[in-house]
């Protein structure tokens, strides 16, 4: 992770868990060939099935065009859609991305999921009040059970513009609702390191670190909240878990050379 003044990967990589948060849930661990031929929807399934797979391992064509093939099989299954966008991303045509998201949104139009998908791509083109109002039409979507996920996607949008008071509503607000939500912490943590306010940093890191095992973005965070509050004694602590932990990672070779 680079902690670098403009927001960090951490935050580009909570948009693409985010993009494709429900991919682990809808492959199937069912193995072999089905049991009789399928109709058009389980060959649908399927191919979205396989398009997840493809898309999982990197292969952003192969998966593009199974999830092309799901849709025309059976054009009403909004997840599909949401997918198949964000495999368009992936290979660069935000044309045809757009299209798909909106497409989605029109088959799901009270999926929450498929909003946030569209909310996080609005954000990525820097369309950040449109981006805003999907998050917020997920947030409040009757069937979310877990409006804190695209709080914190918020969150990390605005921290990116940079907007950090927005921001830090945000991740108050999915703090709110689950107090120990790890990622709001962690992400607070960041934003409070990133605007000077290294005390407050310590106490969200300090709760991040004590509900998680750690790894080395926050523990390299840890390190760097503590030299900036002067307490080498807890640096060292961090950067001694950070080494022993992970020695082989980007973070501990920044330990090494300072």
């Amino acid at each position: 992770m680079n902690l670098s003044k403009k927001m960090p990967p951490l935050g580009r990589y909570l948009f693409a868990a985010a993009s494709c948060c429900w991919l682990a849930a809808c492959v199937s661990t069912t193995t072999g060939p089905p049991a009789s031929k399928p109709n058009d929807t389980d060959a649908a399934s399927i191919n979205f099935q396989l398009g997840i797979e493809y898309y999982r391992k990197g292969n952003y064509t192969l998966a593009r065009d199974r999830l092309i093939l799901s849709t025309e099989l059976d054009p009403k299954r909004a997840i599909v859609w949401s997918t198949l966008a964000t495999t368009y991303e992936r290979v660069g045509n935000l044309r045809l991305a757009e299209e798909a998201h909106k497409t989605a949104l029109k088959v799901g139009p009270r999926d929450f999921d498929v909003q946030n998908a569209y909310a996080v791509f609005l954000c990525g083109q820097q369309r950040y009040d449109a981006a805003e109002k999907q998050f917020e039409s997920s947030i409040k979507a009757k069937t979310n059970d877990n409006p804190e996920l695209m709080m914190t996607n918020a969150g990390v949008c605005f921290a990116q513009k940079p907007d950090y008071p927005k921001a830090e509503s945000f991740f108050r607000r999915a703090l709110e609702r689950r107090p120990n939500h790890s990622e709001a912490l962690l992400q607070m943590a960041l934003l409070k390191h990133q605007t000077a306010d290294d005390l407050t940093a310590r106490a969200f890191i300090q709760r991040f670190l004590s509900l998680n095992p750690g790894g080395p973005g926050p523990l390299y965070l840890c390190v760097l909240i503590e030299e900036k509050l002067g307490d080498m004694s807890a640096r060292t602590e961090c950067a001694n878990s950070l080494l022993r932990d992970f020695p082989e990672s980007a973070e501990s070779q920044r330990i090494l050379q300072n």
